[in-house]
């Protein structure tokens, strides 16, 4: 059951960002909620009421086709938000937003965010710049996915998730990073098991455990420092 939070509870980096008066007048609003994985926040093309605030977990935003296909365009970690459709005054969101690690959100009525969004305080200029940030990660997996292997969308996809968790154990299984990156499992499987043998990673019991950042780094397309060059200046500007 959702419950209100005390400062304590908030761990979303956006928030804790905040001044305290801010945070103050959001606390009353926000209801904090434990979803598990494969729970949907929002379907592509229905009208979205809440905007969601990680404290911990990923959120994957999906594109779908008429046929059923899906692709992840995006993550969402502690550092940001689900919702930016709602601060550019779109009442529906273009797609689909799914906890792919279990998580612990904040969640705020649309009307609450865009009231103090419409301040032009802090949280103004932060979704904002994390609204950049987000432009980032949609523009670079559409390159990503169409010009490199499978291999190197791989590293970087496993490089995105680790950074979003701030933890080498991922809770993942091949089938599930085979429909984020659209991609036939059997290519993942063959993708995870190169990984496996350059040391790289290890996979057991749909847990995947990054055991060398910098091969994976090295591994991966220009993708993943393009799109970690611009969370890293986003990060520090908190």
């Amino acid at each position: 059951m959702p419950s209100t939070p005390n400062r304590s509870q908030v761990q979303n980096k956006l928030l804790t960002a905040l001044p305290k008066d801010e945070l103050d007048r959001l606390l009353p609003n926000l209801e904090l909620a434990h979803l598990d994985k494969s729970e949907i926040l929002n379907v592509a093309g229905d009208a979205v009421e809440y905007a969601y605030f990680p404290n911990n977990g990923i959120v994957s935003l999906l594109s779908t086709t008429a046929s059923g296909a899906t692709i992840e365009v995006a993550m969402v970690g502690q550092e940001g938000m689900v919702g930016i459709p709602l601060i550019l005054r779109m009442n529906t969101s273009p797609y689909e937003s799914v906890i792919q690690i279990t998580s612990e959100v904040l969640k705020v009525k649309s009307s609450m965010l865009l009231k103090e969004f419409d301040r032009g305080d802090k949280l103004q200029r932060l979704i904002l710049r994390y609204t950049h940030v987000m432009l980032t990660q949609l523009a670079q997996s559409a390159v990503c996915n169409r010009f490199h292997t499978v291999e190197k969308r791989l590293c970087r996809w496993l490089l995105i998730a680790r950074d979003r968790v701030d933890s080498d154990c991922l809770d993942l299984t091949q089938e599930i990073i085979a429909h984020m990156l659209g991609t036939p499992r059997t290519g993942v499987t063959m993708a995870a098991c190169v990984l496996q043998k350059q040391g790289l990673i290890r996979y057991a019991r749909g847990k995947i455990t990054v055991l060398d950042r910098a091969g994976l780094e090295a591994g991966s397309c220009e993708c993943y420092q393009v799109i970690k060059e611009d969370f890293d200046r986003f990060s520090a500007a908190l």
